[in-house]
């Protein structure tokens, strides 16, 4: 992708900051998306050109994206919880219908859209996953995985009916960077090792997979440079166990940790009980229950397609936690030296 100007969306959060940094480093000029509260840590450069605007507001996004010739469209509502639960349908779906229609109008050339992998549903126990899986549920387990499913579905319709868009499914992210509710992999690390999180959900056995942030980044051009219009390219990493996972950390640390394990019955109680007092009280939920059983399927995907087609390479899970966990400690210090 030759130097030019690239709109983003999303470009304050975890992701987005860093996909926003690599894109400059690359010699692009970036047109970043804000918000009058948004957090603009990481993106002072002169070559990023934040302008304010929502994806709720068409005229903003055809403003931001003036000049621009490609787009990536990161912003969604992924937290656990709202009070008006429509947010999730506005921001998921009807934010993203209306970044398509702006670029449709000023004629971006390519689109990269950020999706999910848990719009595939989960896999079967010993199985991986890839792009060609069929949803083995009917079920959604969250407002999340519901309205990221049905965008999923209109954005396909849309590039099959000629618009320039090519869709990457990130697994679960982690790595140095902003601390938010993006990076929960990340908080968990640094919250297990330091005694707050030592809770194994179900003895820790169900699988997910893991992907190193710089690898997801890098993924994210890659599409835009490689990617085949109408295709979805799953972005990540290992599959392990969450036990497996807090192993790797009991190692690179150099000491144990407490754990307890958690029944799926107790969890999913303390899940309900959390959301009850969210709907009633407002008190934000560090989980609810549709999380929980979220957590308690198996998530076993391959990146074979992204690796062959895009030339995606993945970061050993290893080699990942100790580069979080090395970056963890050095934000630990410089706040006891402040």
């Amino acid at each position: 992708m030759n130097s030019t100007k690239i709109f983003v969306t999303g470009a304050t959060g975890f992701i987005g900051t860093k996909l926003v940094n690599e894109l400059v480093r690359q010699g692009h000029v970036v047109h970043a998306l804000t918000r009058s509260a948004s957090n603009l840590d990481g993106l002072q450069h002169e070559r990023i050109k934040c302008v304010q605007g929502d994806i709720l507001d068409p005229g903003s996004l055809e403003k931001g994206m003036e000049g621009c010739t490609h787009v990536f469209h990161l912003a969604a509502y992924a937290k656990n919880w709202s009070k008006n639960p429509r947010v999730f349908y506005d921001h998921n779906v009807t934010g993203m219908l209306n970044v398509f229609e702006a670029a449709k109008k000023t004629g971006i050339q390519r689109v990269v859209w950020t999706s999910t992998i848990v719009t595939f549903g989960p896999t079967q126990p010993g199985t991986v996953g890839d792009e060609t899986l069929t949803r083995i549920t009917d079920r959604y387990y969250t407002e999340y995985e519901e309205t990221k499913s049905i965008a999923e579905r209109k954005a396909l319709d849309l590039a099959a009916g000629g618009f320039p868009l090519v869709l990457v499914n990130p697994t679960r992210v982690y790595g140095p960077g902003k601390m938010t509710e993006g990076n929960s992999v990340s908080l968990m690390i640094d919250q297990y090792d330091r005694g707050l999180l030592p809770i194994l959900l179900h003895r820790g056995v169900n699988v997910g997979n893991y992907v190193f942030i710089d690898d997801l980044v890098r993924g994210h051009i890659l599409a835009m440079e490689r990617g085949r219009i109408g295709d979805r390219y799953i972005l990540g990493g290992e599959n392990a166990s969450l036990k497996h996972f807090y192993e790797i950390i009991d190692e690179i640390s150099g000491k144990p940790h407490l754990q307890f394990n958690l029944p799926p019955g107790a969890a999913r109680f303390y899940g309900r009980t959390l959301k009850f007092l969210a709907e009633t009280f407002g008190m934000y939920p560090q989980i609810t229950s549709g999380w929980v059983e979220t957590f308690l399927q198996e998530w076993a995907f391959s990146c074979a397609k992204a690796e062959r087609e895009l030339g995606y390479t993945i970061t050993p899970l290893k080699e990942g936690i100790r580069q979080t966990y090395i970056w963890i400690l050095q934000q630990r210090a410089e706040r006891r030296s402040r």
